[in-house]
């Protein structure tokens, strides 16, 4: 059996962590002031993964509909171009095929002046995804799509400045059937590596904050 999560995270803050510093000047003062005075540039996060159950195998690509899960996305995004560091292509498919674990994938049409070697996952410490790259390409209106390390395959890891989480629900849900279930995951209540693996100790009570889509259920 097949089961695919897709956790999400809306509302995030877009710009750089302020400076911890009580010792700031007038200047900065003023500065954070204005800042709070203005709206806050946000963005959404979405984590799509998958077990393939009763061969405990982790990863989105190791379901028998994985494929297909990556299929449903390219039309969620089927007006787009994806790029990568080395080439375009207008497949997700392909574009996933020729791009190496920890590097990022762009879905959008300008993504000529981007240094995608910034973008990738810093592997030597604890940081991941570097905020000030990543701001910069969401703020031109493009996706970004990271190709993430999974236990025996890879996850796919999207970040938007639109709350695109409606599209995903609808290309995603007509996947479902007896051999392949649905979880919609609220990041915010799944914080420990227990609830992110609960399908393989309480799949039919998930913990709160995972919810079943079923093929009847109404966003």
């Amino acid at each position: 059996m097949d089961i695919f999560k897709l956790f999400f995270d809306h509302d995030l803050r877009l710009d750089k962590l302020a400076k911890r510093n009580a010792n700031k000047t007038p200047e900065e003062v003023e500065a954070t002031l204005a800042d709070f005075m203005n709206p806050t540039p946000t963005y959404s996060k979405f984590y799509l993964t998958g077990t393939r159950l009763e061969e405990e195998q982790f990863g989105l690509d190791t379901l028998a509909k994985g494929d297909a899960v990556i299929q449903q996305i390219s039309k969620a995004f089927s007006h787009d171009d994806i790029t990568t560091a080395e080439d375009t292509y207008d497949s997700l498919s392909s574009a996933l095929a020729a791009t190496g674990v920890g590097e990022a994938l762009i879905i959008g049409g300008e993504a000529e002046s981007v240094n995608f070697g910034t973008l990738r996952i810093d592997e030597e410490s604890n940081v991941g995804h570097k905020k000030e790259a990543l701001s910069k390409v969401l703020k031109t209106g493009n996706y970004v799509l990271y190709k993430e390390q999974a236990h025996h395959g890879f996850d796919l890891h999207l970040f938007s400045t639109e709350n695109i989480y409606p599209s995903l629900f609808e290309v995603f849900q007509p996947l479902v059937d007896s051999h392949f279930r649905f979880f919609s995951i609220n990041s915010k209540r799944m914080r420990s590596e227990r609830h992110f693996y609960f399908e393989t100790w309480t799949l039919d009570r998930p913990p709160h904050g995972a919810e079943e889509v079923f093929a009847d259920t109404v966003l």
